[in-house]
């Protein structure tokens, strides 16, 4: 399982101040490592380590996988980065920092980042009910889009029982794509197994 680093998260505006926040804690400022930051700051989205490594479609130059996964292990341990998982499919990476935490779609995979205090009262109903704290920094809260949700209440059944489709067969998104162009991911079917 993927687990969040426990470093406080340190915000920098931009390549420059991380740069400067790295020399701060110590860290050697590799041409690599700088590469690394400044296609975050760039990129102004998460990515993942594969589009950093690829030269972020030809803005930067392409780089070690296995090079840009440590450095990135490593800006996360400084509170740099900021690790997610935003529905199915790889880590996502940003530079750390933003008070948003993450919603996502588990039918066509959309996701957007929200200002954390807007799940305050989600948090507060979860510590009410089990006692955790829940942090949808790392792994998003999932659910249906409001476009998802509404296709499903229309396809449902007078009676109110809906099935459910995954993604790749939904139709949300151009001809089973989604929003970005890639193909919708496709998830096994869920079977009831009963315990031994």
């Amino acid at each position: 399982m993927s687990v969040p680093r426990l470093s406080p998260p340190l915000p920098t505006a931009d390549a420059e101040a991380a740069t400067e926040a790295m020399r701060e804690r110590g860290l050697r400022i590799t041409s690599a490592r700088r590469l690394v930051v400044e296609a975050l700051h760039d990129a102004g989205r998460p990515v993942t380590a594969e589009e950093l490594a690829s030269g972020m479609y030809g803005r930067f130059p392409r780089a070690d996988l296995a090079s840009v996964y440590r450095n990135l292990e490593t800006l996360e341990d400084a509170g740099l980065v900021q690790h997610m998982h935003l529905g199915h499919g790889p880590g996502l990476y940003a530079p750390a920092g933003s008070a948003n935490e993450y919603v996502a779609c588990e039918r066509c995979g959309r996701s957007e980042a929200v200002p954390a205090a807007s799940l305050d009262g989600l948090r507060a109903a979860v510590r009410a009910a089990v006692g955790y704290e829940a942090s949808f920094a790392h792994f998003p809260l999932m659910g249906l889009c409001p476009v998802c949700r509404g296709k499903r209440d229309a396809q449902a059944p007078a009676g109110g029982s809906s099935t459910r489709r995954t993604a790749a067969s939904s139709d949300c998104g151009e001809n089973g794509l989604l929003r970005n162009g890639s193909p919708a991911p496709s998830r096994p079917r869920r079977t009831d197994v009963s315990p031994v």
